[in-house]
């Protein structure tokens, strides 16, 4: 009897197994996609309590929260934020796919999203409320195959997984603000609550690039913070100001095509506090490859949102406080699962995500704080508890902090006001970080980029000291190669630097604008060039003059320690006097496949020989 029990049950599991790989396929070919439920919360927690009634969250806010709202009248709340490959071969003789350049990632593992994505063959660009899939490779056969429309957004970035894009945007409504009075302050700003911004995952099928699939659609309540992906799954934050308004509280809410739901007090995360004001951060989790499992949430209620770091195994939220410190938050992630496991403080601001740091079960951040009027640069050493166990503090006294990179046993910090000290720094003791050797030269760096593990990229500005006052000013875009070999005597190897006062680089503000392959001897940035008419200035040109703006487009440099920066030649997008100036022709990107240099612009994507910058072809955009 139990045997024949058994076989039917076997014979049940093999059938059921048919019928879902017979559905799976139906569901697929015929575009047919079964529904799935709302996304569920996620419900355990180490750290925070949650609130058992609207009425305890209401009553909270209005104990707790001291002006309601940051002051803030731009509408924005939250603050969104600020490689390798194979060498060149003849794309006419290759079959197979060939090497190409990817996204410039802060961390192996962990993507970023981004406006242009590539896979060897096709090209993926968000150009203003649209995304264009381009077949790329060969350049002869470029052409632009379909575009998805994006409504009355603009797309924020994209994610590719295989055959899956996921497209993030947000739809911003600007809040209004009345100013009334509160003490100490003097007044305060209200935001009103009809207005909201919302932030969206739209997940599309890609198999067939001519046509593509619109699977699902994700949106919760909020401003975009920033988002990351590791294996299949997605995973974004958004926030959104939690105050009193009429004596009512407007909830985050999660949107999807099987319906909507309103954040239950119930499921936000809180801790007993008081602070400045309050936003509601929520964090969301979604498996794009596969769009039947359910995707999960999880609202925190806060201060407002500030920085974000994603290692493998983590994410680390920070919140700048009024106080001057930095609040941060530990959510342990593992593929649907997001868990907040640890909390801590540190004095000052982080720059950006650079700043932070996870290595070998320790947290660093470098931060500029304000101490009795005075700046100061700090460096501190977390464990995963979240506790300092070590701090440099007092770095620099007095200067701005501009750039940082943390890499294993050595942090790297540039400042600057006057001239440009890099500091290498010692992380191999936690508990005791020290400096090593400082370097300083004119100009500053506004990013690092690792050459190798003893040579540093950096980009950023040239200087002239000012001859009265503690400060200089800035001039032409500046790329250095600095050798820290020696960590005690660090060297500037060589230099160039582009234009005159007033030129600009987008790599200062957005790492992924950075293309570089050190197999290839390759760095291509994109700027902005101004040139001074020395003839108006016969007795020589004061360093405070700013230069007119004559050209745009992408450098491309040679760069090796042998023979340090080449200049190789410019690719604009400027063609006619209807695109000079134009910032739709203004170039954001660029990437290889193969031979070919990509350049990408709102309006463009234009194809070049790797060897000699020839052109050979170009797509415009929708």
């Amino acid at each position: 009897m139990q045997k024949q029990i058994r076989s039917r049950a076997q014979l049940y599991g093999v059938a059921a197994i048919i019928l879902a790989l017979v559905l799976g396929t139906f569901c697929y070919n015929f575009g047919v996609f079964l529904q799935v439920a709302l996304p569920s919360p996620i419900i355990s927690n180490t750290l925070f309590r949650t609130f058992s009634s609207y009425g305890e969250l209401k009553n909270f806010l209005t104990t707790n929260s001291v002006t309601q709202g940051p002051f803030q009248i731009n509408g924005i709340w939250g603050n969104s934020l600020k490689k390798a490959g194979s060498p060149v071969f003849d794309y006419n003789t290759q079959s197979s796919t060939p090497s190409y350049s990817s996204t410039n990632i802060q961390v192996a593992g962990v993507d970023e999203a981004d406006i242009v994505k590539n896979d060897g063959k096709y090209i993926y660009v968000v150009s203003g409320r649209s995304v264009s899939i381009l077949k790329a490779y060969p350049p002869d056969e470029a052409q632009l195959l379909s575009s998805i429309g994006l409504g009355n957004v603009d797309g924020s970035g994209i994610f590719l997984n295989r055959d899956r894009l996921a497209v993030l945007a947000q739809e911003s409504s600007y809040p209004q603000v009345f100013p009334y009075e509160l003490p100490p302050y003097g007044f305060k700003y209200v935001p009103q609550p009809n207005e909201e911004s919302q932030t969206f995952v739209k997940v599309y099928d890609i198999s067939d690039r001519v046509h593509p699939v619109f699977l699902r659609e994700y949106k919760v309540s909020g401003s975009y913070i920033g988002s990351r992906m590791i294996g299949d799954y997605v995973y974004f934050v958004a926030s959104q100001p939690a105050y009193v308004y009429s004596d009512a509280v407007a909830l985050p809410m999660i949107y999807t095509s099987d319906g909507e739901k309103t954040v239950s007090p119930t499921e936000i995360h809180y801790n007993n506090v008081s602070d400045n004001y309050f936003q509601f951060t929520t964090f969301f989790a979604l498996n794009i490859q596969n769009t039947m499992e359910t995707p999960t949430y999880m609202t925190i209620m806060l201060g407002g949102t500030n920085g974000l770091y994603v290692s493998l195994n983590n994410m680390y939220v920070t919140f700048h406080r009024w106080q001057g410190v930095t609040s941060i938050y530990r959510m342990h992630i593992a593929n649907s699962t997001v868990t907040c496991e640890a909390n801590g403080t540190v004095l000052g601001h982080e720059l950006d995500q650079f700043s932070m740091d996870e290595y070998d079960g320790y947290f660093r951040i470098a931060t500029n704080a304000w101490v009795n009027g005075i700046q100061q640069n700090n460096l501190y050493v977390l464990d995963m508890n979240l506790s300092v166990v070590g701090k440099l503090e007092n770095l620099a006294t007095g200067e701005n902090l501009h750039s940082v990179r943390l890499m294993g046993n050595r942090g790297y910090v540039v400042t600057f006001i006057k001239t440009d000290p890099l500091f290498v720094i010692d992380l191999s003791e936690p508990t005791n970080p020290t400096v090593l050797g400082e370097l300083h030269i004119p100009g500053y760096s506004d990013y690092l980029h690792p050459y190798d593990e003893t040579h540093l990229i950096g980009v950023g500005k040239q200087t002239v000291e000012a001859e009265q006052g503690y400060f200089a000013w800035y001039q032409g875009v500046k790329v250095s190669l600095f050798d820290v070999t020696n960590v005690t005597n660090p060297k500037q190897i060589s230099t160039y630097v582009i234009g005159d006062r007033g030129s600009d680089s987008l790599v200062l503000s957005d790492h992924k604008a950075f293309l570089f392959d050190k197999t290839m001897n390759l760095l291509v940035i994109p700027v902005d060039v101004t040139k001074i008419n020395e003839n108006e200035y016969p007795g020589g040109v004061p360093p405070y003059v700013r230069g007119e703006l004559v050209w745009q487009g992408a450098y491309v440099f040679r760069v090796s320690l042998e023979g340090g920066f080449v200049f190789r030649g410019g690719i604009t997008h400027w063609n006619s006097s209807t695109s000079m100036g134009n910032d739709a022709y203004s170039v954001k990107r660029s990437l290889y496949i193969g031979n070919v240099l990509y350049t990408v612009s709102d309006k463009k994507v234009r194809m070049n020989d790797l060897d000699n910058l020839a052109p050979i072809n170009e797509i415009d955009l929708p």
